[in-house]
């Protein structure tokens, strides 16, 4: 079985690039010389230190094998294929919930990417899918836990 592509921005990427390589140069440095001071503290089973740099270890390399998951399967959004008069990966869209009467700001990004705090969303979330495609002007329509709320879309920045 094919594994699912990871679309990223090339922002998005970037930035996973940049967190392996701190990972990989700068923690696992940090982190073996912790191992090492808490060895020098003698009996190990019964040393704290030992036990929660190990886990930070563990954390690490864990991380550091899910980054490189995501960059094996990555697709990076190519901003001269896509079509500019509709909503894409990458793109920030200004939407207009009808119910609520108030005007939102998302970024459509892949599923790595997603940070909803931060207003990223995934292009496979409900809302996510539901916009791609969308022109300004359109009206979707998005099946959310409260219910059915419409979104009028407003605009759409292609700004990679």
């Amino acid at each position: 079985m094919e594994e699912k592509k990871n679309l990223l921005t090339y922002a998005g990427l970037r930035k996973l690039e940049e967190e392996l390589d701190d990972l990989k140069t700068v923690k696992r440095r940090e982190i073996a010389q912790k191992i090492k001071e808490a060895r020098e503290q003698g009996d190990l089973s019964e040393n704290a230190e030992y036990d929660a740099a190990k886990d930070e270890q563990r954390d690490i390399e864990a991380r550091i094998e899910e980054i490189e998951k995501i960059l094996k399967n990555a697709e990076v959004v190519d901003e001269d294929e896509i079509d500019l008069d509709r909503i894409n990966v990458g793109c920030t869209v200004s939407v207009h919930d009808l119910e609520f009467d108030e005007n939102l700001e998302f970024q459509i990004v892949g599923s790595s990417e997603a940070d909803s705090l931060g207003g990223k969303i995934s292009n496979e979330s409900p809302l996510g899918q539901a916009l791609l495609g969308a022109r300004i002007g359109d009206i979707i329509t998005v099946e959310a836990p409260m219910g059915m709320v419409e979104y009028q879309i407003l605009k759409i920045d292609h700004s990679f």
